[in-house]
């Protein structure tokens, strides 16, 4: 059993899993899916300044402060736990274009030669982590939700607002990865 739990668990496993969290949450108690409305709550709860954002009944949604704090500690337990010894398999061309650029991918999925404290400081790191944190944030707080509320929840009830910021997260990360990505690894 501890072995299945270690190999990923193909799409058409994992997929319907997620998308019965939408009715579920539904029938249960009539809340929606959103991860990124969760700092929204926190500030509310932990801030006092007199900011009308902040200023709303934050204990009425805290299941949803429980629900991160749940992926947080599965996330812990996968990764202390269930972490699977083999190396990641990926793209054999990915790891060639990686390459030409100096970084080598190993078992972490965020590479050392971007993604580490001894990096951080360096114009590709900074641009990547800090100014792609910010701009994530930013584009969160615009389109009124993340990816998994928009994507998951918002589709699934048919909304067109999510429609139309699924289709740009999209189109975002395809110009992102083939277009912008390069330059950045190219520094």
């Amino acid at each position: 059993m501890l072995q299945f739990l270690r190999e990923p668990w193909p799409w058409w496993v994992a997929g319907p899993l997620i998308g019965l969290m939408v009715p579920a949450l539904l029938l249960l108690g009539n809340k929606t899916l959103g991860i990124s409305s969760t700092l929204r709550h926190i500030c509310a709860a932990v801030l006092p300044a007199r900011i009308s954002y902040f200023q709303y009944d934050w204990k009425k949604e805290s299941w949803n402060l429980i629900f991160v704090c749940g992926i947080l500690l599965g996330a812990m337990v996968a990764a202390t736990g269930l972490a699977n010894p083999n190396n990641m398999v990926i793209s054999p061309q990915l790891v060639t274009d990686l390459a030409a650029n100096n970084i080598h991918p190993a078992k972490a999925l965020a590479p050392a030669e971007i993604f580490s404290w001894s990096q951080l400081f360096t114009m590709r790191s900074f641009l990547m982590i800090v100014v792609g944190g910010f701009l994530v944030g930013f584009g969160t707080r615009y389109a009124g939700g993340c990816t998994s509320g928009h994507s998951i929840m918002g589709l699934s009830n048919l909304q067109w607002p999510s429609l139309v910021a699924t289709l740009c997260f999209m189109g975002g990360g395809w110009v992102m990865a083939n277009y912008i990505l390069p330059v950045i690894l190219a520094l």
